[in-house]
Order: structure tokens, then sequence, then C-alpha cells
């Protein structure tokens, strides 16, 4: 009775959150900034060129934003996104000077020549302001403008969640990658400016120096950065699943020497995660790793750090179990998302465990491939303390909302149990791959990777995803031995569909059984004791 007391009251307590969750108030400036709206919808990204100058002194940013895209439909209306205290000066298109009008961070542009399906066009964007200043990043977003311990500037952008519109104007919205892009920033003389994909040229003045860098692949825009110190740079090459990979590092003066014993992590990294994931997705514009005044975060091709040169996360481990300090977790966790993330996108924030979940397991394989199979679940079995259960891992579509932080380590436990109900490595070594292949350079859903496992894996695994994602509960075997050595079994506390064939150790033997919410049996030849293997996400309980 006092177990059944327990599950009620533990019912009830999520019942509670999932409805204070469903009556969260959103307005039309979360619909603005997280739907497709009509000003969106009718034109495709094509390419950018990103052209600023950055002012120390003032903390403050000019520049211009060359969009080029292609028509879809019929429309004379674009929104394009820069929230306050930027301001936009100005939208031309053929010279013509546009009328925009302004309703927060989104600008109405009311194009006057007749915009034709199929055909490519261009507008130019001034621009200019004091950008919102970081507080707390990369959680809270914005740049980030410091000095180094010579009293050079130390300046990064970090944006994920706020947007990029927090400093530069864009189509603010994951849905639509630009196909490629070109960033010019200019900073005063002695400085570096380190962005995305490759630098083309230097232009040198007399005050200050202009860095290009170009971009060749698809881009999500919270991935497009600028980081500007007293840089220097080392490299290697790494003959990779695509051929040689360059590799370069960027690193205040002072660290150059601790950098180049500390970052042989990122090798290890790209060998491991190729195996693992598949080739890395940006060959054509190299792998960057680039100190930053701030923790980090994955930037495309231009990977940020700043967790101290010390292993774990920020000298911590975050499973406890010792496997944590055996890597630097910046390095490998951001680094992978260049797999999950940038090269597979979200196409709303609410599907962010795509993100996540993925980049979080990536840490367990990492161990996988350089200390064996079982450190990397030690690892990830671990991190359970960290996960709360108390909302939904997915989000609210349409208006910019993510989901639980438990995208992370509840995520990363949500696939190392589905490699056990697969019980087949090579093959889900197979699916970790094709999901990089088949959504190679795209923007997805949810539907669509929950799809794609579930049809490799050769099983019905919705109910699965609906209570793991979409409800905040985990399921509790209930079990008990009848007077005929029967066991007797069946998922509780979960959705009322919820199916999940789960191993229990009876005794000395593992025995798999396909259990759901109605009572099934189990001959047995005696009692024993029943648990559930470790590498389950659930809770069990023997009533009697």
């Amino acid at each position: 009775m006092q177990v059944f007391r327990k599950l009620f009251v533990f019912a009830f307590f999520f019942l509670f959150v999932s409805i204070s969750y469903a009556q969260q108030k959103f307005t039309r400036a979360d619909s603005l900034r997280g739907s497709i709206t009509p000003e969106r919808g009718w034109w495709d990204l094509n390419y950018y060129h990103l052209d600023i100058e950055i002012f120390p002194e003032t903390k403050t940013i000019q520049g211009t934003n060359t969009i080029r895209y292609r028509v879809n439909a019929e429309h004379q209306v674009m929104q394009i996104d820069l929230q306050e205290p930027m301001r936009m000066i100005s939208a031309k298109q053929d010279g013509e000077k546009l009328e925009i009008r302004q309703e927060g961070a989104a600008h109405f542009i009311h194009l006057v020549k007749k915009q034709v399906p199929g055909a490519f066009e261009e507008l130019i964007i001034s621009f200019e302001g004091q950008p919102k200043e970081a507080v707390r990043p990369p959680w809270d977003g914005g740049i980030t403008w410091q000095k180094d311990d010579h009293g050079n500037h130390f300046i990064a952008s970090s944006n994920q969640g706020i947007g990029s519109s927090i400093w530069w104007p864009s189509k603010d919205h994951p849905a639509d990658e630009v196909d490629s892009m070109l960033i010019s920033v200019t900073v005063p003389k002695g400085l570096m400016n380190i962005s995305n994909g490759r630098l083309r040229k230097v232009d040198n003045g007399e005050q200050t120096d202009t860095f290009h860098w170009f971009v060749s692949n698809p881009i999500n825009d919270y991935g497009v950065n600028i980081n500007i110190g007293d840089y220097v740079n080392f490299g290697e090459k790494y003959e990779g699943e695509k051929g040689t990979l360059d590799m370069d590092y960027y690193v205040l003066r002072n660290n150059l020497d601790k950098a180049k014993i500390h970052f042989s992590d990122a090798r290890k990294m790209i060998e491991a995660f190729e195996y693992w994931f598949g080739p890395y997705p940006f060959y054509e514009d190299s792998y960057k790793l680039v100190e930053v005044p701030y923790l980090g975060m994955e930037h495309q091709s231009s990977v940020t750090y700043g967790n101290g040169y010390q292993n774990g996360y920020r000298g911590t481990d975050l499973s406890g179990t010792g496997w944590g300090m055996k890597f630097d977790f910046i390095i490998i966790h951001e680094s992978g998302h260049e797999w999950f993330a940038n090269n597979i996108t979200y196409k709303d924030v609410a599907d962010m465990w795509i993100h996540e979940s993925f980049t979080n397991y990536s840490e367990s394989l990492y161990l996988d491939y350089y200390f064996g199979k079982e450190a990397g679940k030690e690892y990830v079995r671990g991190t359970r303390a960290r996960i709360e259960n108390k909302l939904p891992i997915i989000g609210r579509y349409s208006v910019n909302y993510r989901g639980s932080g438990d995208m992370y380590y509840k995520g990363g436990n949500i696939l190392n149990m589905l490699r056990q109900i697969l019980n087949d490595d090579e093959k889900w070594r197979e699916i970790l791959r094709g999901l990089n292949h088949e959504f190679y350079h795209q923007t997805v859903t949810t539907t669509q990777v929950e799809d794609y496992i579930a049809l490799e894996m050769g099983m019905d695994l919705s109910s699965f995803f609906d209570q793991y994602l979409r409800n905040s509960t985990i399921p509790v075997l209930e079990f008990y031995f009848s007077d005929d050595q029967t066991l007797h079994y069946r998922w509780n506390n979960c959705i009322n569909s919820f199916e999940m064939p789960v191993d229990l150790i009876l005794g000395n033997k593992e025995i798999r059984v396909q259990a759901n919410n109605q009572w099934s049996e189990l001959k047995v030849n005696e009692r024993s004791e029943v648990s559930v293997q470790p590498d389950y996400y659930v809770g069990s309980f023997r009533l009697r």
C-alpha cells in the first residue's frame, strides 16, 4: 500500500507540472521570433556578406549585411530581425531605399521591386549600435568585452537562445540556413578576428585590419561568431575519412605552450567521432578551436574554448564516476556539436534535444572509443543524478521555446538505452553515422529523427519517444511473484500506450521480456532476486 501511495503522489506532482507547462503564456513577439511567418516563408536564404567594424572602446558595432535570397512565392514584405539596442539604419534594394516597419525585434521591409518566383535578389541592410553585453555567457548571450592579462582587448560573441539578431541583422529562425557566407570584420591594429570558415585575406590599414572569412557550407545563424584578441596560431593536418582536414588553433599568446599539449584532445575527438558519426561535416571550411573569454560554444568550424586548460567541466567530473576527468569537456562536447547542431540542425528550437541529447551522448562514446564500452556506459549512467524530470524534453513549437534542460543528461541516457534495446553495437554505429548521412547539412524535425531511428532499428518506437521526450515521468516496472513461481510484471507511471522490452536480471541470468501497462507473466524455476539491467533508465518496484 505504501508503494502505491508513493506512486500516486509522484504522478500527481508531474500532472501539476504538466498543467503548469501547458498554461505557459506566449506573446506576439514570441511568435514573430519563433514561427515561420508569412514574411519569412516566401524566400530562401542563399548568401550573406556580413561586413562590420568593431569599436572596442565604445563597445559598438556598425556595418552592413548583404542578403542574397531566392524568391519562392510572390510577396512584397520581408522580415529581418535585429534586437534593440542595435538599430537598423536602412534597407536598400538595387540602390533604392525601402520603407521599414519595426515591431520589436522584427523589421518588416516593404520591397518595391516585384518579387518573381525563381529569381535571386539582394538586399543591403545598414545597422549600428551597442549590442547587448553578455552577462553570463554562453547561457546569457550577447557580446563579451574583456581584456587579457596584457591589457589587450579580448572580445567574443555567443548568442544561442537569444539569437544572432542580438548583434547583426538576420533571418533569425533556424529552419532556413544560409548556403554560404562571407564575414568581414574590421578591428583595431594589433588584434585578430577569428570567425567561421577559412581566412581568405587580410586588408591592412593604418589603424585597423580587416579579416575576411568565407564559409562554404550551410551554417545556422547562431553558429556565426566573432572572436577578437591578441591571438597566435598553430595547427596540424588530420588524415580523415574525407581526406586531409586542416585543424587550426587560436589561443592567447601566453597560453601557446600549454595549448600545444592540451589541445591534443581535439585530434583524438576527430578520430573517435568520425568512427561513431561519420566524416567531419565541414572539411571544406576546416576545424578551428578558438580561445575565448567565456566557457565555450559550438560555433560551426570555429568552436570556442574557455575551460582553463583542464580536464572535466571546469575541473569537475559531471558524471561523478571519475571518467569525466579523462578528457576536456568543452573540447569534446562543443566539437561534438559539429555533427549534431551544425550538420544536423533543428528546424525549431523546441527540438533542441536533437542538438544536446546526441552531443551529451557523444561524451560517453568518446570514452567508449578510448577506454572501452563499460567506461562509456558508466559515465552516462553517472549523469543521472543531474536529471530533474520536471518538464518534457521537447518544448513548445513556433514560439522560440526550448524544452527542459534534461535534454542533456536524460537525453544521453535515452540514447544509451536505445543502444541496449537494439543490442547490436555495429548496427547502432550505422544508425548514428546514417543520421549524419541522411540529414547531411539539413534542418530537421523530431519526427524525422524518430522515424529514421525506428526504421533502422526495425521497431515501433512511437510510445517510447512519446514517453521520454514528451512526458516527464519515468516508467516504473512493477513486479511480484505469485505462489506458483510465476513472475508478474508491467509498466506503471507512464503513458497508456507505453511499451518497451526490458532486460531483467533474475539471479545470475539475464532475460528479455516485452512489457506494457498490462500485467504479463513469466514462468520461472524458482523465485530469485530481480533487477533491471542498469542501462535502462527506469524505476522498479517489487510489490510483494
